[in-house]
């Protein structure tokens, strides 16, 4: 159903059963795939692609020219996955010349207010609550989940399964599998009640433990703590994930808990 209090350019391509409800303005570039809802007062702008069955809320706007100066108008993208839920007043950029898309996800939630910069890439299954605010360049890994207030800085890398408390400041890259909170922000553990959820053995969560607790509680250096994972953990998904992301890690990895039990966890 189309609404005839929306405006739709005749350009914008809409596949079978869209529905767009009344007020909402739609661009001329712009694709948005079968089943996908556009709640009212919504504005999808030019570049934007949005798949199959999403439900977008109103006041998102979707598609904005990145907010960079060196942006020269160039011909980018905003991708938004499958059964992606975006919700009121969610702000999705899209790329600049650097990558030439923001891409987020099939099967994430963004909640109120979040703000999605340019250049960012958002896994599957990501939740982002509410008034997060993500800039530029940002990487977060599929399953991610990112407490509400928080904000990340720009070019930093959040790993597969981590999850952050609300209102952090993150300005180092957040390997994968971990929690982490407080301020300044420091892992708290492994994600070992996600990973559970999500299926994985207590097989994988104990590597995951110990592989964690060898990179902060060990007193090692990175490179020291990796040779010695390597070393005495068997080969594994797991392991060579967090590994890999370690290494690659640009903005350093956040330091390791200033109080906690042995085995990585909480005190209480």
């Amino acid at each position: 159903m189309l609404s005839p209090l929306a405006y739709i350019h005749p350009s914008a391509r809409l596949a079978p059963g869209v529905t767009v409800e009344p007020f909402t303005t739609i661009a001329a570039d712009v694709e948005i795939g079968e089943g996908t809802w556009i709640g009212p007062n919504v504005t999808i702008m030019n570049g934007a692609r949005i798949g199959q069955n999403c439900q977008i809320f109103p006041g998102a706007v979707i598609g904005a020219v990145p907010q960079d100066l060196k942006f020269a108008g160039e011909q980018t993208t905003a991708v938004i996955g499958d059964h992606t839920v975006i919700r009121e007043c969610v702000t999705v950029n899209r790329g600049t010349v650097d990558r030439g898309e923001t891409r987020i996800g099939s099967n994430c939630l963004l909640m109120a207010y979040v703000h999605i910069a340019h250049d960012c890439i958002i896994g599957h299954h990501c939740i982002l609550a509410n008034t997060v605010q993500v800039a530029g360049h940002v990487e977060i890994g599929d399953y991610a989940i990112i407490g509400g207030s928080s904000a990340v800085h720009q070019f930093v890398k959040i790993g597969a399964h981590a999850m952050v408390s609300g209102g952090s400041l993150v300005r180092k890259d957040v390997p994968p599998y971990v929690k982490a909170g407080r301020e300044p922000l420091s892992y708290a553990g492994a994600n070992s009640v996600g990973l559970r959820r999500r299926g994985f053995s207590e097989a994988a969560i104990n590597l995951v433990q110990q592989l964690y607790r060898t990179l902060f509680l060990g007193g090692l250096n990175t490179q020291d703590a990796l040779a010695q994972i390597e070393a005495e953990l068997p080969a594994s998904a797991e392991r060579d994930t967090a590994i890999s992301f370690v290494r690659a890690a640009t903005r350093g990895i956040i330091k390791g808990p200033k109080r906690g039990r042995p085995d990585g966890s909480e005190a209480e």
